[in-house]
């Protein structure tokens, strides 16, 4: 058992390594989201629309713009681990200092 996060692990690359080559060879597989299909949603509704706002740097290409977005969401989720782990070290550790 002490090997089962390990497997885990490696199980878990393997398949986002599978799924990762099938997304990419498929044809037309173009990375995009909700932004640009509300866009096209917004003009179609009023082609007079004018946005308020610009953005100040747009990336050079949507997988520039997938590469930052999944950055953006690992940095959260390290961020949030590391809230539980620290809690959830600090709760067992008084548990043990309470039993000695």
């Amino acid at each position: 058992m002490k090997f089962k996060v390990e497997y885990l692990l490696v199980i878990a690359l393997v398949l986002f390594a599978i799924f990762f080559v099938y997304v990419t060879t498929i044809s037309d597989s173009e990375f995009g989201g909700a932004d640009g299909e509300a866009e096209d949603l917004i003009y179609e509704l009023n082609p007079d629309y004018e946005p308020i706002a610009e953005p100040l740097w747009e990336p050079p290409g949507g997988e520039t713009e997938s590469l930052l977005f999944c950055l953006q969401g690992a940095i959260g989720a390290l961020i949030i681990g590391l809230f539980f782990g620290y809690y959830y070290a600090m709760k067992k550790c008084k548990k043990e200092i309470g039993n000695a």
